[in-house]
Parts: C-alpha cells; sequence; structure tokens
C-alpha cells in the first residue's frame, strides 16, 4: 500500500558540520520530510514505538530553532518512544569510511540499542524489529544507483513488510536533481551497490525511489507493505541544493560538499579502474587522475569536447593514508597527474557522460601494463550495472557513442517513473 503522508496543516576538508549554504532565489526554503514530523509533532507516529533507519544526516531544527537531530527529538517527544536504532554503510555518526565494517551497541541519549546493517546483516531481524510499531527512514542520499544508502533501504522495506509494521520514509532532496542518466543495472551484476535496475542517476528522491521499488516489485515481500511518505514542502522536481536553502551535512566521508556530489557518479567510475578517484586526498572525485597522465593534455581534450557545465583544469595531488576516509588508496605516496573538475552550471551538467570522457581520456594516454590493466572488470560492471561500459571503452567507443547507448533506456526509465514522483 502507497501512502504519501499530507501536512496537518584547494578544497575544504571533509567535516560531518552543517555548513550554510547560499541562496540562488528569494523562494520558500524547503521544509524536509523529517521536519514536518517534528513541526507537527509526531502526531503520525503518535502512540507507536519506533525503529529509526538513520546516520548523521537526519537533521532537524531544535525546539529553539537551532541544530538538532531527529533521534534527540524523537526522545524529547512525549507520543513516541525510540525502541531501536540502525545504522548503514559509514554508520550512525558517518564517519566510518567506505566499506569498512559497521558495529552496534546502546545509544547513550535514548537507551536503544543501535543495530549495524553494514555488517554480518544489512537486512533489520525480526528479532530486532520485535516490539515495534513502525520502522522510519531518515538518511540523506546522494541520488546515485551505487550509493548504499538506496540499497539499505530496499532491505529494511523488506524487514517491515515481513513484520508487518509501515515503513515510513522521511523524505529529503535529491542534490544532483531530476537527470536520468547511464545503463540500467543488469540483473546479473546486481549486487549491494545495485540492487535495483534503474539508471546511475535516477532522478528521483529516496522516497519517490520506495514507491517505485513497491510499485514495480524489484524487491521480493513487499506486496503487502504499508508504505508512507511524509513529503517535502516547498521542494520542485530537480530543484538546485542550493535553492532549498538547507545546510549540506556530508553523508559520508568523501562526500564533503556539493561539488563532490554532483561529480560523484560520473567520477566513481574510476573506482573500478587502476586510475585514482581522488580517495587519500581532501578532494576526492572532484580530483581524477594516474601517475601516467599528462595533465595539460587531458585538461585540453576534455576542454575541446564541450562538455555543458563543467570546467577542467590540470591538476597534481598525492594520496595518502586518511583514517576514516581514505585507508591504504590506490597510489598511495605516488605523484598524480590529472584534472579538477568544477560543475559551472549544475542544471546543463551531464555527470554519468562527464563521467565517461574523463576515464575515456585518462585510458587514451596509458600504455603497456597500465592499459592492460586499467579496468577492474567485475568493480567496473557493477558500478556502471553492465559489463557494456567496459566493452565500449576497450573496444575504443567514442565517450559521445557510449552515452547515446543508454539514452533510450534512460528515456523509458524517466517516463516508467512518471507515476511514482511526488513533486512538479
Amino acid at each position: 500500500m502507497l501512502t504519501t503522508l499530507a501536512a496537518c496543516a584547494d578544497a575544504p576538508e571533509a567535516s560531518h558540520s552543517p555548513s550554510p549554504v547560499p541562496r540562488s532565489s528569494d523562494g520558500p526554503a524547503v521544509v524536509t520530510g523529517a521536519q514536518r514530523l517534528v513541526n507537527e509533532r509526531f502526531r503520525p507516529l503518535d502512540g507507536m514505538r519506533v525503529g529509526l533507519v538513520t546516520n548523521h544526516t537526519a537533521r532537524v531544527d531544535t525546539a529553539d530553532g537551532g541544530p538538532g537531530h531527529l533521534i534527540d527529538r524523537l526522545h524529547e517527544a512525549p507520543n513516541v518512544i525510540v525502541g531501536a536504532l540502525f545504522g548503514p554503510e559509514h554508520g550512525i555518526r558517518g564517519d566510518a569510511e567506505a566499506g569498512a565494517g559497521v558495529s552496534g551497541g546502546r545509544d547513550a541519549t535514548t537507551g536503544a540499542p543501535v543495530h549495524s546493517l553494514y555488517g554480518a546483516s544489512k537486512k533489520p531481524t525480526q528479532a530486532q524489529l520485535r516490539g515495534l510499531d513502525a520502522l522510519v527512514f531518515d538518511m540523506q542520499d546522494v541520488g546515485a544507483r551505487f550509493y548504499t544508502y538506496i540499497s539499505t533501504m530496499g532491505y529494511a522495506m523488506q524487514a517491515a513488510a515481513e513484520a508487518g509494521i509501515p515503513f515510513v520514509v522521511l523524505d529529503r532532496p535529491n542534490p544532483i536533481g531530476d537527470r536520468v542518466e547511464g545503463f540500467g543495472m543488469e540483473p546479473r551484476h546486481e549486487s549491494f551497490v545495485g540492487l535495483y535496475p534503474v539508471p546511475v542517476t535516477h532522478g528521483l528522491t529516496v522516497g519517490e525511489l520506495a514507491r517505485m521499488i513497491t510499485g514495480e516489485g524489484w524487491l521480493d515481500g513487499l506486496e503487502g507493505l504499508d508504505l508512507r511518505v511524509v513529503e517535502m514542502e516547498a521542494y520542485r522536481r530537480g530543484m538546485p541544493w542550493e535553492d532549498t536553502g538547507l545546510p549540506w551535512i556530508p553523508p559520508s566521508p568523501n562526500v564533503p560538499d556539493v561539488e563532490t556530489a554532483r561529480v560523484y557518479p560520473g567520477t566513481a567510475f574510476f573506482e573500478g579502474t587502476t586510475a585514482s578517484e581522488g580517495r587519500g586526498t581532501r578532494v576526492p572525485f572532484t580530483h581524477v587522475g594516474a601517475p601516467w597522465v599528462d595533465a595539460d593534455a587531458l585538461a585540453q581534450s576534455l576542454t575541446e569536447a564541450g562538455l555543458p557545465g563543467v570546467r577542467f583544469e590540470p591538476a597534481t595531488f598525492t594520496p595518502v593514508d586518511l583514517p576514516g576516509q581514505g585507508t591504504n588508496p590506490k597510489w598511495e605516496g605516488r605523484a598524480i597527474s590529472g584534472v579538477r573538475l568544477t560543475v559551472t552550471d549544475p542544471a546543463a551538467f551531464r555527470p554519468v557522460a562527464t563521467g565517461v570522457w574523463v576515464v575515456a581520456g585518462v585510458y587514451a594516454q596509458a600504455e603497456g601494463n597500465d592499459r592492460r590493466d586499467y579496468v577492474k572488470a567485475d568493480w567496473l560492471a557493477k558500478l556502471a550495472g553492465t559489463d557494456r561500459l567496459r566493452r565500449m571503452l576497450t573496444d575504443g567507443t567514442s565517450p559521445d557513442s557510449i552515452a547515446a547507448a543508454w539514452e533510450a533506456e534512460a528515456e523509458a526509465f524517466a517516463e516508467r517513473a512518471e507515476p511514482y514522483r511526488l513533486y512538479e
């Protein structure tokens, strides 16, 4: 069952402290689903003992108007009991680096047990849900298929359906807009970084995606799920983050700002190669390259490609061990030459196509063993959702032709997603 809850009325270092974002318009600031719940004194959860799938990004205003966390506001509410907390990849506090196991424990404020959804189990167990009346999801996603928070959401939806309790999504903006781009995920490449048959960028909020997951039957056992989405107020489809009026809280250590989130869906392909995606620096994903790259030539060739909404500049950087952000990065201690990507027009920028251009540009300069070993076939296929990207790259297919190859399926997905959208 689908339910939308209506209102009752070089670069900065990674940080989890909210930072002000300049507004590019005088329109109203977005009110997130979590903030609406707070403003309504949690009436949709009245009398419930809830489990919360969340992390450090679940920020809401406190009673005096300052920044706070949804966990604390729920704990303060006289009509709701926090019965359990569930943490995704990077943990409840968001300080565990990518791929690192996350442990459980007990929350000092609420006394509720904390269960890891990024360790031995990625799905809440029925024992962990026992005694709960609802499971609530609130995390800031980045809008890319291979960002694991949406996989965590799907598994939590399954667990709620099995337990016969509502699953409530508190909606937040998609920070990279509504552009649909990239190959769809093929079933044989399904993994925790690709759980649904969607393009690399799906253009949906997490609430919209939850509706589509349920409506399209992408996961088993959701036929009877009581799915409820608390919509945002004043949010427009594809709205630039700068217009939301919301502070940026890094959803993970290597996405320190909105600029990084925007390029991430494309430059994350470098994780499926031997080249550097910038991990082990304070500028991951916006700076990419390899020891063999001629930075000036690469920046010039990419500039001449005329890609919309982005500027390329020669760059050099040296990955180092950064505990909590980039442990044992590729090419640790080696000087890397490459490019810095700066998004100049978010509405025009095509992150996935741009990522293919840069990956292909670095590959074109590789020789000998560097060229032979460049692609990590299995990992690139998981990220791309298909092996077609690897085959086309190594066959010398032009980046424009690669992007053209996914256009029809991306358009078909966008049309299929239309009934699940909540915002104009």
